[in-house]
């Protein structure tokens, strides 16, 4: 059940047409935010129509959707003939209604007015969207976002408008919030950067971002494009198994996931694989074992091979390819944004190791791209194709 905290009261003092929401990690803006808005709909007077939206389909399913049923659930409101599978709407028994559609349904952005807004994790929002939503709406609009990065909020909202109140939450102003999690944040003290926009939701460069310039949102596969490899990292009951497909595509790459779990067994992961289209995959080579075991199952699974500085050259290889990744890739997204180097404790600076808590996809990206790799150095390849013609 949740329990109000400081979060949830600070989100119901929030008065202004726009209400900005930038916080740290676990600070519960998205959950708070619901709250509110499902305690609204459930004592309307006159029926309304609220918007939840994000920036794309699968991202919304997995975020504000799926808290958004939870919190129904776990505090007994939710009716399952008053929610609409097919439009993603639930009608409350005032009439009211609660729809969530992607910031990337261009005849929803420039559809029918609506009562309410929420735009969960804005920073990931065209402004155009934004715009187009914002204008449609009657009450008020919610944003919420980590201040990872300056984006429009700061360049053509604050500052410029008089109708916005900004309210900054983290972890402290959620006091449902467990222990172990509390100390794993403080454990980043250090972490200067980090610390400013994860731990006091303030706007600022996380340090010691691992890739950059990456395509998020292809829509689907192109026919064309051509399946290369998997990339497997193995895990299990603390670390999710994850499972990545590599197209190569008009001199590019397309990465698509294919699982992301955990208490997946060997033979889960063989079956996931035989199920889809047959490449070759790629695992981690400390996994001998499951590797063979894989392998006995029918799957053409190879030991990615590791040596003394094996890591960042693949991390370089991998960051000088052009990468796509589709738009269902939820959990690859994710680990991008927040795949970050180590910052060493002792003197504060940031390491060539990356840090294990969003490793699993971009491991298995890693494993995958392992093999692609040219065996000989580009330049050298070219010196012996010029000499050759002398």
């Amino acid at each position: 059940m949740f329990s109000e905290t400081s979060a949830t009261r600070k989100i119901c003092g929030m008065k202004a047409r726009v209400r900005a929401v930038p916080g740290g990690t676990s600070a519960s803006k998205t959950i708070s935010i619901l709250l509110y808005l499902i305690a609204r709909a459930q004592t309307d007077k006159k029926a309304t129509l609220t918007s939840i939206v994000s920036e794309s389909l699968p991202h919304l399913k997995r975020g504000a959707m799926r808290d958004f049923l939870t919190i129904m659930k776990e505090h007994g409101y939710y009716r399952d003939s008053r929610w609409n599978r097919s439009d993603f709407t639930y009608t409350f028994e005032t009439g009211s209604q609660m729809e969530f559609f992607s910031a990337d349904q261009a005849d929803k952005l420039r559809g029918g007015r609506r009562d309410r807004l929420f735009i969960n994790e804005a920073n990931n929002v065209p402004f155009m969207a934004f715009e187009e939503l914002e204008v449609r709406t009657r009450e008020f609009c919610f944003l919420d976002w980590n201040p990872t990065n300056e984006f429009w909020y700061y360049t053509e909202l604050k500052g410029n408008r008089t109708d916005i109140e900004e309210v900054t939450l983290t972890y402290k102003d959620n006091e449902a919030l467990d222990p172990n999690t509390v100390n794993s944040i403080e454990q980043r003290r250090n972490r200067v950067g980090w610390w400013k926009v994860y731990g006091e939701g303030q706007l600022g460069e996380v340090d010691g971002k691992i890739y950059k310039g990456w395509f998020l949102g292809i829509e689907e596969i192109p026919h064309e494009a051509k399946l290369v490899r998997y990339g497997l990292d193995f895990g299990y009951t603390n670390d999710p198994t994850a499972i990545v497909a590599i197209y190569l595509y008009n001199g590019g790459y397309i990465l698509d996931e294919i699982v992301f779990q955990k208490g997946l067994s060997n033979r889960q992961i063989a079956d996931i694989i035989l199920a889809n289209s047959i490449a070759p995959v790629m695992g981690d080579s400390a996994e001998p074992k499951s590797i063979e075991e894989v392998k006995s199952y029918g799957v053409a699974i190879f030991p990615c091979m590791k040596g003394r500085g094996s890591v960042q050259t693949m991390i370089q290889f991998v960051q000088d390819q052009r990468i796509s990744v589709t738009k269902r890739s939820i959990n690859i997204i994710k680990e991008y944004r927040n795949y970050l180097y180590k910052t060493d404790e002792r003197t504060g600076k940031i390491t060539n190791i990356p840090e294990r808590q969003f490793k699993h996809s971009m491991d298995a990206i890693a494993y995958g791209f392992s093999d692609l790799k040219p065996k000989v150095e580009p330049k050298r390849l070219i010196h012996r194709k010029l000499t050759s013609y002398k």
